[in-house]
């Protein structure tokens, strides 16, 4: 289907294109056969605004939408957890399938293209979602590529030898291995089991690190030097990361340019992270947020998710990233908000290695997610974050 869009900016970080066009200038693009065919700059100023369809490094799409069930955990990780953990032996195929479907369903109306859920793996044998996900994965195959990632706390990890057996099954699924660590007994040691396999297997490493706010947490920091140690650079996603935010701004600084070093996509998670950290017995100073600017800075790619959704982890929430992006700025105080685009669109496309990186050029995708937001200011705003979605070049339903 041929069409086209009129006065339309595109931000600089999504331009595939050569152009010194400030932030500002507007562009008509056209496109046929589902492909872009033609880029423009036109005078005046901008009546909407181009990004690529998001896409999400961190969800949790098994758990969510089973807060009404379980409660949700004010804040407490352990309660969710625990919460969790006795919600997940009522659960049925039905059941995931279902959750999954609905989560698809509404990421696919918000318009995102991709998605890396975590499944909670914590006994040796595959989980139940492990096969709803791969028959959604084909399902869903050109609408939302779809990839998960094992989720095994750090101490259960390979207590019982079963690590290579996960692995194995990982290798033959497509998936990606992962642990959460923090504060764990030689932690450095016990990842030290996570690199090994995924390196001898040829697995990317997506891991939960540092999700609380003790300041001696150190996970992060494992993360990177073992990533350099066995040839992972490029290939391991950290998320949470929030101890970062409680340590000094010194050896913040030296784990990030680590992480910079070891080539670490990190993940921010602000509304999980928002819930669930800091003080409940009052107003909270702590807020959790990993140090995005300061990533960005020291050259790491870093990205937004959304993480939970209507569980006992997060009660609120939906599949919209770009709501989520919206908090990100805010909690974070990052300024430029149209500058931080790439945390939903390029940084996470790099770290899932999707074909198409989210940049405009002619001849990409006509994937595209039109916003009302005229500037960077109105990408914070209700009104401005109304959209129109289009996949090759077809507007789908609302």
């Amino acid at each position: 289907m041929n069409g086209a869009l009129h006065r339309v900016a595109i931000p600089p970080a999504l331009r595939g294109f050569v152009s010194a066009a400030p932030a500002q200038q507007a562009f008509d693009l056209e496109w046929a056969g589902g492909r872009i065919t033609r880029i423009a700059p036109v005078a005046g100023p901008p009546e909407a605004t181009l990004i690529s369809p998001a896409v999400d490094l961190h969800v949790h799409i098994d758990k969510n939408y089973t807060v009404d069930e379980i409660g949700e955990a004010q804040g407490d990780l352990g309660t969710a957890i625990a919460r969790m953990r006795a919600n997940r032996a009522g659960w049925t195929a039905a059941l995931v399938e279902a959750r999954m479907t609905r989560a698809l369903e509404d990421a696919w109306r918000c318009g995102t293209r991709a998605m890396r859920t975590h499944l909670d793996w914590p006994d040796p044998t595959a989980p139940l979602s492990l096969q709803v996900i791969l028959q959604l994965r084909e399902a869903w195959r050109g609408r939302i590529d779809l990839q998960f990632v094992s989720l095994t706390p750090l101490d259960d990890f390979d207590k019982d030898g079963s690590a290579a057996d996960r692995a194995r099954i990982l290798r033959e699924g497509g998936g990606v291995l992962g642990a959460f660590a923090y504060c764990n007994a030689d932690v450095e040691g016990k990842m030290r089991r996570a690199f090994e396999l995924a390196a001898n297997m040829g697995l990317d490493l997506d891991l939960h690190v540092d999700e609380g706010l003790a300041p001696d947490a150190t996970a992060l920091a494992c993360a990177a030097g073992l990533a350099v140690e066995y040839g992972l650079q490029g290939r391991v996603t950290c998320g949470h990361a929030c101890s970062l935010s409680v340590q000094p701004r010194a050896e913040a600084q030296r784990t990030l340019e680590r992480c910079a070093h070891a080539g670490i996509h990190l993940v921010a998670l602000p509304t999980t992270n928002l819930y669930l950290q800091g003080d409940w017995s009052g107003t909270p100073l702590e807020r959790g947020i990993t140090r995005l600017r300061e990533a960005r800075e020291a050259g790491v790619n870093v990205s937004i998710g959304t993480d939970n959704v209507a569980d006992a982890f997060y009660p609120y929430g939906s599949y919209d990233l770009l709501e989520t992006f919206g908090l990100g700025v805010q909690v974070a105080h990052l300024p430029d908000a149209a500058s931080w685009l790439p945390t939903i669109t390029t940084a996470p496309a790099r770290a899932m290695q999707l074909a198409w990186d989210g940049r405009f050029r002619e001849g990409a995708p006509a994937d595209l997610l039109v916003l009302q937001a005229r500037t960077g200011y109105e990408l914070i705003t209700p009104g401005g974050r109304k959209r129109t979605v289009y996949r090759a070049g077809v507007e789908i339903a609302g």
